[in-house]
């Protein structure tokens, strides 16, 4: 087979794997959710909806009573279209602070908060959930 013959064969079944990535179709999310969670399939992000999201009430929450008023003023705050800031929880494992976003979502579903999660294989450090 001549060196050409090999190139093209190569190009070939390159480009037919380029295509399959490429031909992926794009659905549309389901705006109807609370929250989703990011997800990667076949090289591309989509948003998967959380059929049942935990629901924890803030007043489940102990042991965080600073922190929650804060996070619960700034979130009020911001479902209400006035100036919020962002909020980084910190913390070790298990310290409740992917509960505390569920007890936001909870609390403020109903004023329009939506939460977007993605997960600690996604990003380095922890989980990490953008609220919409």
């Amino acid at each position: 087979m001549a060196n050409s013959e090999k190139i093209i064969i190569r190009a070939e079944a390159l480009l037919t794997r380029l295509e399959d990535l490429l031909q992926h179709e794009v659905v549309e999310p389901d705006w109807s959710a609370l929250a989703w969670r990011w997800q990667h399939n076949g090289g591309r992000g989509y948003l998967q909806p959380v059929s049942h999201p935990h629901e924890i009430k803030l007043t489940d929450l102990h042991n965080v009573g600073e922190q929650k008023s804060e996070v619960v003023r700034n979130t009020e705050q911001f479902v209400r279209g006035f100036t919020a800031n962002n909020v980084l929880l910190t913390g070790a494992r298990g310290t409740g602070k992917s509960s505390l976003v569920k007890a936001l979502l909870s609390q403020f579903a109903k004023d329009g908060l939506r939460v977007v999660e993605v997960d600690k294989y996604a990003r380095a450090a922890g989980a990490f959930y953008r609220i919409l």
